[in-house]
């Protein structure tokens, strides 16, 4: 990229993140807690959760003495946020974490999200019960659609019946909010919220990369802010590709990500070393601003420009289910 078209490009992305709410305003919202860990509201709920969320998938890919040490020692440091969904690791994710919440009064701390995988009415009633067996727990406080990452996702959830089991769901009791979440193309987020329904949460990739492909940041959070929509944050490392092939370090990432205007940010852990320092950012948490954003931007434009090093974006990266369910 020449310089005159690298100064044009970061300008147009400084102004469409800032636009956003980049910086140190987002602290507006942000309240400190006994906990350790500043939280902020979820959306219009009346809900405040930690500003970073202890990641399901991960959890499940390790022993489960481990995991369940992980997930106390999280709660104990202020992450109360916990993330899963019904088809992370055959469910043994939701599993391990029904067992981590049982004990000690942990599921009361615990702000927890799981994510349905089916698009019809049965299937979607069906896979509620499981994540309630396996978490232990009567009500699941969000519910999210997992992956909508195919363009026919959104009329699927009204035509096949899963949005109307969610919303029977949510008078029952057994749902508190409802959201939805996608890696692969921001259009399919915009397609989700031009249908008539008032998603609570949308989860989506934030970092760095983010940026200069498919922008989920540029072209979803804005329309969530305007909407206060809560906007909850993953791949903030591209799967740990950022750090390893960029230098830059996770704790910058995660800073990045956390200097939007989001409510949340997932983080996969698998050790307490992991755990650790996502923690210790998060308690210390400051806003990247300015030349920082700007020099960040940059030293990030020509890796990201091709979506290469996001391959939840790029390539076939995600649940067999969903790619199942489309008949691929």
């Amino acid at each position: 990229m020449n310089s005159l078209h690298r100064r044009r490009f970061l300008q147009a992305a400084v102004a469409t993140v800032t636009a956003a709410g980049f910086g140190s305003e987002i602290l507006a919202g942000q309240q400190t807690s006994p906990g350790g860990i500043p939280t902020r509201p979820l959306g219009k709920s009346g809900q405040q959760v930690s500003i970073v969320g202890l990641g399901g998938y991960h959890i499940g890919t390790i022993e489960e003495p481990l995991a369940i040490s992980l997930m106390h020692e999280a709660i104990d440091g202020g992450m109360r946020f916990f993330d899963n969904s019904w088809d992370y690791n055959q469910g043994r994710s939701e599993e391990y974490m029904g067992k981590a919440l049982a004990t000690g009064g942990r599921r009361q701390q615990v702000f927890l999200m799981t994510k349905v995988c089916a698009r019809d009415y049965e299937g979607a009633k069906q896979q509620l019960d499981e994540s309630l067996r396996r978490l232990r727990t009567d009500v699941i406080d969000l519910w999210q659609f997992h992956e909508i990452n195919w363009d026919i996702d959104s009329q699927w959830l009204y035509e096949r019946g899963a949005l109307r089991a969610a919303e029977e769901a949510r008078t029952a009791g057994k749902v508190r909010f409802i959201g939805f979440t996608g890696h692969k193309d921001p259009s399919h987020q915009l397609k989700m919220l031009a249908t008539p329904f008032a998603w609570d949460t949308v989860q989506m990739p934030i970092s760095v990369l983010d940026a200069h492909y498919r922008s989920f940041q540029k072209l979803v959070l804005p329309q969530c802010v305007d909407r206060q929509i809560a906007v909850l944050g993953m791949k903030s490392l591209s799967n740990g590709i950022i750090p390893r092939e960029l230098n830059l370090p996770a704790e910058v990432c995660r800073r990045f990500a956390l200097s939007l205007p989001i409510t949340s940010l997932m983080c996969g852990i698998k050790s307490h070393e992991n755990l650790r320092q996502d923690l210790a950012m998060a308690q210390n948490f400051q806003p990247i601003t300015g030349d920082d954003v700007d020099e960040l931007l940059a030293q990030t434009a020509d890796a990201g420009r091709d979506g290469k090093l996001e391959p939840h974006k790029t390539t076939r990266y995600g649940s067999a289910y969903h790619f199942r369910q489309h008949g691929e």
